[in-house]
């Protein structure tokens, strides 16, 4: 499957490199690398080079030969980041989807929307009052030692207060009530319902509107003629949202959220069988963010920025989606 798509994005790489250009690594081996990093659970890239030096099957899978040289984890990185600006891995996750298409692994009407927290690489300490004019021209005394103490107790920090000097675009955010506010950034994932394969994946600035905002954005790309049902969590029974896909033909299948308060989704949708169908299934969408987080390592990005962490994110899924066909087809034979 990896090979069926890397060998229609060829162009793609063409463009990147161009056809004259200096090529320390072939730009195919890069992906199937990343691959093999998120399908063994290899924490970094310099561990990655190091399995490469010993590891046949891991050769094979590159391309490398086992006479051939490793490549310092410097130059991997160099080299991944012009994979980041030629949109790779969206084009590679789309190449994926479309062979589940073909095998007719996908449903078109029934799909799961959520979303979850990913760490951002950036520590509590990091985050600190935003700098104005004055504390650039005059900086303030450094504080002694690399690792000072801080105390945070009794401040009120907030991101239009507060940044983070290691990652200015991460926000402090909380899911529920009772969690811990971290730096970080959100990952969503649009699923179908008949084999829980990922059919959209993106990454947003966690803020409160982040997951309903991303869900109708990923909704109206699917929107077609036939009525699409989305599952969600209660997060998402909100009057705003629940309006605005019966617009594009999409009637939303969120779970009513009535503590306190009164519920978006009335006997209109629940009164359906389908509308119980789809909150049993949208619990599958868990599947994803527990292989995404616990194998391939996404709990936390190691990467600063949304658009590399983004990169990442989109590329696991697609890891993801070839695990789920290969586990597929091993059922069927």
């Amino acid at each position: 499957m990896v090979d069926e798509a890397l060998k229609k994005m060829s162009a793609r790489f063409d463009e990147i490199h161009g056809e004259d250009g200096r090529r320390p690594i072939p730009p195919e081996r890069l992906p199937r690398a990343l691959v093999l990093q998120m399908l063994y659970t290899v924490r970094s890239e310099r561990m990655l080079m190091e399995q490469l030096e010993y590891n046949l099957l891991f050769r094979w899978f590159v391309g490398l030969s086992a006479s051939d040289p490793v490549w310092h984890p410097t130059v991997f990185g160099k080299n991944r980041d012009r994979l980041l600006d030629g949109v790779v891995a969206e084009e590679f996750f789309n190449q994926i989807v479309t062979q589940a298409r073909a095998r007719k692994l996908l449903s078109d009407e029934h799909f799961t929307v959520d979303g979850t927290l990913i760490e951002a690489w950036a520590g509590q300490k990091s985050f600190q009052p935003k700098k104005s004019n004055d504390d650039v021209l005059n900086p303030p005394p450094p504080d002694p030692g690399s690792n000072p103490t801080v105390n945070f107790r009794k401040q009120k920090r907030a991101n239009e207060t507060h940044e983070s000097t290691t990652d200015p675009s991460a926000r402090l955010y909380r899911k529920s009530g009772g969690a811990e506010a971290r730096l970080a950034y959100v990952g969503h994932v649009l699923t179908e319902n008949r084999n829980g394969l990922v059919v959209d994946a993106r990454l947003t600035q966690a803020t409160g509107k982040a997951e309903r905002e991303a869900a109708l954005d990923m909704l109206k790309q699917k929107a077609a003629s036939k009525t699409v049902t989305p599952g969600a969590d209660r997060g998402y029974d909100t009057a705003e949202f629940v309006a605005e896909p019966r617009k594009l033909n999409v009637t939303p299948h969120v779970a009513q959220n009535s503590t306190n308060r009164r519920s978006a989704i009335d006997a209109r949708t629940t009164r359906h069988d389908g509308y119980a169908v789809s909150q049993r299934k949208r619990k599958r969408v868990e599947e994803v963010f527990g292989w995404l987080k616990t194998i391939a390592l996404r709990r936390k990005t190691r990467f600063i920025g949304p658009e590399r962490t983004g990169w990442m994110f989109t590329l696991a899924a697609a890891v993801y989606n070839l695990v789920r066909m290969r586990n597929l087809q091993t059922a069927e034979a």
